[in-house]
């Protein structure tokens, strides 16, 4: 009897589990989601989108459940503003995309499809892991967004790659992957290397943005360069993937023969030097993927201690070949300079390790981001950085003063303090300004004590009265001075405003060019063989279409040739002005009917009262070019425009309007944004999205098949630096050029230009030839 209440308890609690999922599912509303009327405009869904949208971005609201209500915010937007999912969803209940092929069935069947896919699929119940809203938590860890992207993960991929997968709703081939995935995530996340996840239904922006047209797809990212993973989905593989994208010159293989040219590298390279000593033939990726992240702060070496080459290096170090060891190197590359020795060295452990050992003892000041890192602006009074600045020629390094101020810095105990020194013939200007007489100091070093206040470069600093010999009584001068000004700061009472250091050893134009192209022309070869050939198709139909015309062009031009060389008798004169004669009026015919019917070009206002009948209900095969206005630019621009579109008033197809900026931006930038391109795009809440200056665009609308083509005006170097001659004008006048003025005054010169290839445009929307972009319908005219 017990067994059998059991059995009728377990029955109405699976039957309860299944009601809840029902209803759960039935739950979603997407009108209710973004708190508008089922007949809401697409204007209104736009508003109330955009103002949900920066309410919940995860980004910018803390709430746990921010993440879920913005993707069903993103949902909702999605299929209420797609005309043909809000009308699926308004009749079936479901926005899916092929109700258009069987609509009146799926009526039929959606109740049981619904129960269908809340049931048997779902992973709470059953624990089938094919929807992946409820997908194991391993993936919603590393969501992205586009923001996030943009913001933090490209930034940070100059520092450490990323991994990152693009998956879908009901993507089977997820499913198959999903155990190597985690694995590799759990193994490269220790190791360093930055995890992303982008789900396609809910990303496609960012999706479209990577180049991914599939799912399941795994690709890299470092420095800001996307590289896809073409190999079988196993761990080995994924691996040597993360270890190709880094390149090739991080760490050097060091030797008996070459570990003394290494680590006195520091005096050229201005860094100090890294030595990892372990039995493994290979490098390994956490020192590799170490070393990419610092770079810029330290060079690096392996020592293969299994090797006979190595025997002196360990002897003279007392490295234990049994254990890995990281020896850091400074100014003396007889003794490193601090040692760290462990079995399964963890990365945090060697992140800390390095981090205290970035600079070397009296680093060289080569830049100004340097200068900012070594002496930092002092925050608050319990915060103070003090640096000693050694002023010293450059043939003077290594030289007695270099070596006691040196040894000076190597016997101080004081955080506080940090000692640099500068090239005072590389850095004149920065080395004049601490020295007020410089004559006594002409071909001498000199020593500063200065403490940063400002970024502007404001300093407050005390020089040493005599040159800097590198004498006991030198390094007891400097002492007093340090002493003393522990217990009053005031000791430094000079004042001055350092300019910025010039920047020793960034490359000359020709090298960074040579690295552009170089790096330009293997970005175009991974394209070509490696990357998506959806994204190479237009540039290849491009090639083979100029190659075309090209050899059509030679071999018509060859046979023309041919037969003129056949013809033996030419022409009369005389039937030469005959056959003139009879041309001559047949092409006054043709194109008169393309001449201007009038004399003057009617540009009417498009505004609430005209927006109807000059766009919306615009018969078939008319179009409206429409011009985009502000107050201040209204009749200049306007006569450019009538001008550049006076030759094209002679088709009764073409009508021409002008635009207010001032009273209808919100409805032009609805438009634009279906114009938008999938490069990196600007944060649309940026603070400077509403100060965008749209005069002079050029939007051509068909009503009746509601798309549009756009023009954007182009600006010219000679333009600007005309009106940059001219004084202060308004943001909104840098552009262009006029016609018959002079160069230098305050008309509307930079204006009229904004115009100047519109004919040309002109004549390709004629053609045909121009984008279109389509919108779901045309919003209402505020």
């Amino acid at each position: 009897m017990e067994v059998k209440k059991l059995s009728i308890s377990w029955q109405f609690l699976i039957v309860l589990v299944l009601i809840l999922q029902i209803l759960s599912a039935l739950d979603f509303d997407p009108y209710r989601v973004l708190g508008v009327s089922r007949t809401a405009s697409q204007a209104d869904i736009k508003k109330a989108y955009k103002k949900l949208a920066r309410e919940w971005h995860p980004d910018k609201n803390k709430d746990p459940g921010a993440e879920d209500k913005f993707i069903q915010i993103s949902k909702a937007y999605e299929i209420l503003s797609n005309e043909e999912k809000r009308s699926n969803y308004d009749h079936y209940g479901d926005a899916g995309e092929n109700q258009g092929y069987q609509k009146q069935p799926q009526q039929r069947e959606y109740r049981f499809r619904h129960f269908h896919e809340n049931f048997y699929f779902d992973e709470s119940f059953f624990h089938f892991p094919f929807n992946s809203e409820r997908r194991d938590s391993i993936d919603e860890k590393y969501l992205l967004h586009f923001s996030h992207y943009v913001n933090e993960v490209v930034p940070d991929s100059f520092r450490k790659p990323y991994l990152i997968k693009i998956t879908s709703d009901w993507c089977f081939s997820c499913i198959h992957i999903e155990p190597v995935w985690k694995e590799v995530v759990h193994e490269l996340e220790g190791l360093g290397v930055g995890i992303g996840v982008v789900h396609a239904g809910y990303e496609r922006r960012l999706a479209h943005h990577l180049g991914a047209h599939s799912t399941p797809s795994i690709l890299g990212i470092i420095n800001g360069k996307i590289s896809f993973f073409h190999n079988a989905v196993v761990r080995e593989n994924l691996r040597q993937f993360v270890e190709s994208l880094l390149p090739g010159n991080l760490v050097e293989k060091v030797t008996n023969k070459n570990y003394v040219r290494f680590l006195s590298g520091w005096q050229q390279e201005n860094k100090p030097h890294v030595l990892l000593f372990d039995q493994m033939p290979a490098v390994p990726l956490l020192y590799k993927l170490t070393a990419f992240a610092y770079k810029d702060y330290l060079s690096f070496g392996y020592v293969h201690v299994g090797l006979r080459g190595a025997e002196e290096m360990t002897r003279q170090y007392n490295v234990n070949v049994y254990a890995p060891t990281i020896l850091i190197f400074k100014e003396h590359i007889n003794k490193p300079a601090d040692v760290i020795q462990a079995r399964g060295m963890k990365k945090q452990v060697i992140d800390d390790f390095i981090t205290q050992n970035k600079y070397l003892l009296a680093a060289r000041l080569t830049s100004q981001k340097f200068f900012h890192e070594l002496c930092p602006v002092k925050r608050s009074h319990r915060q103070r950085k003090y640096c000693v600045v050694l002023l010293t020629p450059e043939a003077a390094k290594l030289s007695k003063p270099f070596e006691a101020f040196l040894s000076f810095a190597l016997a101080n105990t004081q955080d506080t303090v940090r000692f640099v020194h500068v090239y005072s013939d590389r850095q004149q200007e920065f080395a004049s300004t601490l020295l007020s007489d410089i004559d006594p100091f002409q071909g001498k070093s000199a020593v500063s004590i200065l403490e940063r206040r400002t970024t502007g470069g404001r300093v407050v600093y005390k020089t040493l009265e005599a040159p800097w010999t590198g004498s006991e009584s030198d390094k007891f001068t400097l002492l007093g001075y340090l002493d003393q000004l522990r217990r009053d700061p005031a000791l430094l009472s000079s004042e001055a405003v350092l300019p910025d250091l010039t920047d020793e050893l960034a490359p000359i134009f020709l090298l960074r060019w040579f690295y552009s192209a170089s790096d330009y022309i293997s970005d175009c070869w991974d394209s070509v063989f490696h990357n998506n050939w959806r994204e190479m198709m237009p540039l290849l139909s491009l090639v083979f279409s100029a190659l075309f015309i090209l050899f059509g062009t030679v071999i018509v031009q060859a046979f023309s040739d041919s037969n003129d060389e056949r013809e033996s008798n030419p022409p009369d004169k005389e039937e030469v002005h005959e056959k003139a004669g009879k041309t001559e009026p047949t092409f006054t015919k043709e194109n008169s009917s393309k001449l201007p019917k009038k004399g003057f070009v009617e540009v009417t206002e498009l505004t609430d009262v005209t927006y109807t009948s000059n766009l919306v209900r615009l018969r078939p095969g008319h179009m409206n070019v429409v011009l985009i206005l502000s107050g201040p630019t209204k009749a200049s621009l306007l006569q450019k425009f009538a001008l550049e579109v006076y030759t094209f008033t002679g088709s009764s197809c073409l009508h021409f309007s002008f635009l207010s900026l001032d009273k209808h931006r919100e409805w032009l930038e609805y438009l634009l944004e279906f114009a938008q391109d999938a490069a990196p795009i600007p944060n649309q809440y940026d603070k400077h999205f509403m100060e965008r200056d749209y005069t002079g665009y050029v939007l051509a609308l068909n009503g009746h098949k509601k798309y549009f083509c756009l023009f954007k005006p182009q600006k010219a170097v000679e333009e600007e630096a005309a009106v940059g001659s001219c004084g202060d004008l308004d943001s909104s006048l840098h552009l262009g050029e006029t016609r018959g003025k002079s160069s230098c005054g305050l008309g509307p010169r930079p204006i009229k230009g904004k115009l100047s290839k519109l004919s040309l445009w002109m004549e390709r929307l004629l053609e045909g030839s121009l984008q279109r972009f389509y919108i779901p319908s045309w919003p209402e005219l505020d």
